[in-house]
């Protein structure tokens, strides 16, 4: 009973992300932004020009819930906006103390010299747009001849007797509408994906989101992309509306999964 409860309690060093970092510069210290609930230091661990951030933690499994997974990525934005090329770690990394995480940044130096190379003066857009459910249905109304007059001659008819023609003017509006969501969504990517290095487009969510894209750009276009958004956010008026979130890290572009396994320690704290 006694070595389960010092192994619960046992403690390592959480690694939220790579950065570059100067040569022979003094570790620095990014705030209590650590894992949980203790307030832990974020801060830097150094091995020649490259560092790794991390905060004293329990070798445990966090579990993947909202509240940690944000609080894993707010680690990393923080260290972002105080000026390094950030490289951000799979969640729920933990070495086993100090010694552990500088051999891996000795063992993987070049890799990720080469990634903060990519990466350098890179930043993560993300856009999401999602239609206006009555407007787009207006807008279908107007545009398609055979969806209005088939909608007028169900106009004042009783439902219980015009059940099929009402499911299949049902489907006609569901074609339309996907119809209009590829046509905005290629319009969208076509505007913006010519000032990205790179992008992702994610799965939507919800019948209404027609793009749920992640755009890595690099810092001096970015005046010009949020100009492309503005753009098209007048292109598409009321009928699209856009959420667009800038000056993330790399997210959707790096997600290192360190290996822990060193010198024949395997340790294995993520899920």
């Amino acid at each position: 009973m006694k070595a389960a409860a010092e192994s619960k309690s046992k403690e390592g060093k959480y690694i939220y992300c790579v950065i570059d970092f100067p040569q022979g510069e003094p570790e620095k210290n990014f705030g209590p932004l650590g894992m949980g609930e203790r307030g832990d230091d974020l801060r830097s661990l150094s091995y020649k020009d490259v560092a790794a951030v991390i905060s004293n933690s329990p070798i445990k499994k966090y579990p993947v819930s909202r509240e940690n997974c944000l609080g894993h990525e707010r680690a990393i934005e923080a260290v972002m906006k105080g000026g390094f090329t950030v490289l951000p770690v799979r969640y729920c990394t933990i070495a086993e103390d100090e010694a552990q995480v500088k051999k891996i940044l000795k063992r993987d130096h070049k890799k990720f010299k080469d990634l903060l190379s990519k990466m350098e003066n890179k930043m993560e857009l993300g856009l999401k747009a999602v239609f206006d459910e009555k407007l787009i249905y207006q807008d279908i109304l107007a545009q398609n001849k055979e969806i209005r007059l088939s909608k007028e001659k169900l106009t004042n008819k009783p439902q219980e007797k015009t059940y099929y023609q009402r499911v299949e003017l049902g489907r006609m509006v569901e074609r339309a509408l996907n119809a209009e969501k590829e046509k905005a969504r290629a319009v969208a990517l076509r505007t913006l994906k010519g000032l990205a290095e790179d992008y992702v487009v994610a799965d939507n969510y919800g019948e209404r989101m027609l793009l749920n894209a992640s755009f890595l750009v690099d810092r001096n276009k970015e005046p010009e992309f949020d100009k492309k958004v503005d753009e098209l956010n007048e292109r598409f008026k009321q009928r699209v509306k856009l959420k667009y979130v800038g000056g993330l890290p790399p997210f959707n572009f790096v997600n290192l999964e360190i290996d822990l396994d060193v010198e024949g320690v395997k340790l294995d704290a993520g899920n």
